[in-house]
């Protein structure tokens, strides 16, 4: 069976503007970060390519795969939307700040609808890194149900330390899989979390040599797929439910709101208060 699209395709130009491929097989679906001279750095045509990917996905498609072209899995938000200035029409942080607080806010809610689709129990998703994963790109990782990394992977959330908070949905899983006092200590020291720890930390379901992610992401692909598709549906919902402590979308606000706390102090100690 050659690759397809949807039935409603996502356009190639949106796709092309976020760095993303995205090819279909029977009931796998693969999406490819395919930015790897910048380390797949993420911009909001990313997370747009994202979501409209997540909208337009086939109803036969059972399992998502996201994987990256390259040496990193992600390096995180692409650095040069620090600034004031909008970037290929995006904005940067510090115009997103001058906005009026409901039209940001709602700005970031889009921009968190192109990684939670992936927590939807309507399919399976997996992760699976090499490399950095670094803030948007933990985070991306978290989104998924199951995460396989190579033995040269680290996780790093790095928002806290540059001022900001991790506002794209990763704040839940990372309590969830780690504990409250881990990610504690994860976020607000900003350091390394290396393939290993975080396999015992429950951040990674398994750990490979780098050699074989593809080949053991496949082979997890194949698995979750052996039980009729009804059932695994219910039990995602169920799962998913049953490890929710709070509700999913207040935590979404929660941080929307903490992020645009953090950006108006930015703007101004940088004087455009």
């Amino acid at each position: 069976m050659e690759d397809r699209l949807a039935d409603s395709t996502v356009e190639a130009d949106l796709l092309d503007r976020g760095g993303v491929r995205l090819s279909v097989h029977g009931s796998r679906a693969t999406i490819s970060l395919d930015r790897p001279d910048t380390l797949n750095a993420q911009t909001p045509h990313t997370w747009q390519a994202l979501h409209e990917i997540g909208r337009n996905l086939d109803s036969e498609v059972r399992v998502v795969v996201v994987r990256a072209e390259g040496r990193s899995f992600s390096a995180g938000l692409d650095r040069r939307l620090f600034g004031s200035e909008d970037v290929e029409g995006s904005p940067g942080l510090i115009s997103l700040g001058q906005r009026p607080t409901e039209q940001a806010d709602a700005d970031i809610d889009t921009f968190q609808q192109g990684f939670s689709w992936l927590r939807e129990p309507d399919r399976v998703t997996i992760a699976a890194v090499q490399g950095h994963a670094i803030g948007a790109g933990f985070q991306l990782a978290l989104a998924c149900d199951m995460r396989v990394l190579a033995d040269d992977a680290s996780l790093c959330m790095a928002e806290t330390g540059l001022g900001l908070v991790p506002d794209l949905g990763g704040t839940l899983p990372l309590v969830q899989a780690a504990g409250y006092a881990k990610a504690v200590e994860i976020c607000l020291t900003g350091r390394q979390v290396p393939a290993q720890e975080a396999l015992q930390l429950g951040l990674a379901n398994s750990v490979v040599p780098v050699q074989e992610l593809t080949d053991s992401t496949d082979r997890l692909a194949e698995a979750v797929t052996q039980a009729p598709a009804g059932a695994v549906r219910e039990t995602l919902s169920l799962l998913s439910q049953a490890n929710e402590a709070v509700d999913p979308e207040q935590q979404l606000a929660a941080e929307r709101a903490a992020q645009l706390r953090r950006i108006a102090d930015m703007a101004e100690l940088l004087g455009y208060g």
